[in-house]
């Protein structure tokens, strides 16, 4: 139990499937009610595709676990109606610092420029995110939320799989299309299917406590190497929703987990950090080792994994839970134009592809700021040392200053779906690139380019003068909403125009939209449901359009 939260106990109900003369099939079957598999869930659901999703327990997350939600992820969140209630609950931020001992060598700030609709950052417990997306779940009727439903086999069937399930009431049996497995690192599916997971594990344990307490700390992430009160080692804090502080100690590899989980072990380490005079309560502890693996595909037949039962990072970089989620973004919009059958089933096979690159910038990002938090050689510890002493006075060691690269989107330049450039442009929105925000104004009435994408394919055009476009490029822009896979036509000009039903008009209040997309007169980005680029061009050109949603939707055949 914690003092600062009250569990909720979700009630296990019966369903009509477990008495079913037949097996029942259903389109898509979610294992695990985590921040992933919900998020998954939620967005097919939206869309209008039947999901049921399994849990065999019946609350939410035990401890905090996940804590940082990038704003990449945020976005994500706010597109599945979940955004507004973490970032009023959470704890915002955008400034880090670094220490070595008690002097500030470093600090960064995730969103340096205005213009954003979120913060670079919110920490937030994780339970609180999941009762969030539960509350969301109830509210969609094409979402079946089972709990105390738990997957005792599974199996692969050639265009899908069938599921056994024990529940209060005994066991039943379901078949599906599509199987999505979000049930986390230590995955049981996984497990029963036989299929491995590679990569590394460090030899370094941390200790998490969340502390309760009063305390004047600015909404920060501060991290100190080989501070005084925990000498040789690292420490990482972090401020929490409900006045909870998140607090790191490395301990080394030769301690013993059970031991220093322990209230007497722990009070003292906390106390030498804050001081004898500072009262706090201890909310919960837990000891973790860094694990950066994944599986080599995250497709298999008809079985999709998703988050931790894909991949796993160290804490460090709040790339876990965000990676997770995106995870959730790029395959929902996927999966459900396949079931549509407006796209061939081969779509989802980019998924694996597209997500497994992202694993891997993020393994790649977690080993790098695991071995500089923890050098693993006398060399490495000099080298780190001397990086940290240079960075307070010369800026070419700040960049070389690691203690977690924080989540950011990744760019999916690589990907088969974008159709390349032929034009040149300037600035970060290449194809592959989740969209950067920008303040827009409709009719007077303020938005956010990212509350008015995502969910479809969307064709933005920056407009000089909207007047400009003729009766017969309306007409063909008008046709693009009536293709097999709709685009809708967003049209942003940097002065407002008559009010037009047909072509609403987006005023780009602070130009951030035209700096930020390098738009020229008629420039023209295409986005995917998931705000991705996947293409754009220097003028409007219809058919150029459709080709890009074609080639995005591996219907090109």
């Amino acid at each position: 139990m914690l003092s600062t939260y009250q569990y909720p106990t979700f009630d296990y109900r019966a369903s009509p499937d477990q008495t079913s003369s037949s097996v029942v099939r259903h389109p898509v079957i979610v294992v695990g009610a985590g921040p992933v598999g919900l998020a998954a869930a939620i967005d097919l659901a939206q869309a209008g595709i039947p999901v049921v999703v399994l849990d065999d327990d019946n609350t939410v997350s035990v401890g905090s676990r996940g804590l940082c939600y990038a704003k990449r992820t945020l976005e994500v969140l706010d597109r599945l109606g979940v955004g507004d209630d973490t970032v009023a609950k959470g704890v915002s931020w955008n400034v880090g610092r670094t220490f070595l001992n008690e002097d500030e060598v470093f600090n960064f700030n995730l969103t340096p420029e205005a213009g954003f609709k979120r913060p670079g950052m919110v920490n937030l417990q994780q339970y609180y995110l999941e009762e969030y997306e539960v509350k969301r779940a109830r509210q969609l009727a094409h979402l079946d939320l089972r709990y105390k439903n738990k997957v005792i086999s599974v199996a692969q069937e050639g265009q899908g799989a069938s599921l056994q399930i024990e529940t209060p009431d005994g066991v039943y049996a379901l078949q599906t299309d599509w199987l999505i497995v979000a049930d986390g690192a230590r995955s049981n599916i996984r497990r029963m299917l036989g299929l491995e997971i590679d990569g590394k594990v460090f030899k370094d344990r941390f200790l998490i406590a969340d502390v309760v307490m009063k305390a004047d700390f600015p909404a920060e992430r501060w991290f100190w190497f080989d501070p005084p009160f925990h000498k040789n080692q690292s420490v990482l804090l972090h401020r929490e929703a409900d006045n909870v502080y998140r607090i790191d100690f490395q301990l080394g590899w030769q301690a013993d987990p059970e031991e220093e989980k322990k209230p007497e072990n722990v009070i003292p380490r906390i106390k030498a950090m804050l001081g004898d005079d500072r009262e706090f309560d201890l909310e919960w502890v837990s000891v973790y080792t860094f694990q950066c693996r994944r599986m080599t595909e995250f497709k298999h037949g008809r079985i999709l994994f998703a988050g931790d039962a894909a991949h796993q990072v160290s804490p460090f970089g709040a790339r876990g839970a965000n990676s997770g989620i995106q995870d959730a973004d790029n395959l929902a919009w996927k999966l459900k134009l396949v079931l549509e059958g407006k796209a061939p089933e081969s779509l989802l096979n980019t998924y694996s592809e597209e997500r497994g690159f992202a694993a891997d910038e993020n393994i790649m990002n977690s080993t790098r700021s695991t071995d500089f938090i923890t050098p693993k050689s006398k060399t490495s510890l000099t080298f780190r040392n001397a990086v940290l002493a240079l960075a307070k006075d010369h800026a070419f060691a700040r960049s070389l200053v690691n203690s977690g690269r924080l989540s950011v989107a990744t760019y999916l330049t690589q990907s088969s779906l974008n159709t390349p450039d032929t034009e040149v442009f300037a600035g970060n929105m290449v194809p592959g690139a989740a969209i950067d925000d920008a303040p827009l104004q409709l009719n007077g009435q303020d938005t956010w380019l990212s509350d008015i994408t995502g969910n479809e394919f969307i064709a933005l055009i920056y407009c000089q003068n909207v007047d400009a476009i003729s009766p017969a490029q309306r007409l063909e822009l008008a046709n693009l909403a009536l293709q097999k896979i709709a685009v809708k036509v967003v049209i942003i000009s940097p002065t407002a125009a008559k009010e037009d039903d047909e072509l609403p008009v987006y005023v780009d209040v602070a130009g951030r939209f035209a700096e930020r997309f390098d738009s020229q007169d008629q420039t023209t980005y295409l986005l995917r449901p998931d705000q991705h680029v996947t293409a754009r061009w220097r003028s409007i050109n219809t058919a150029f359009i459709s080709a890009a949603v074609a080639k995005a939707t591996m219907n090109t055949h």
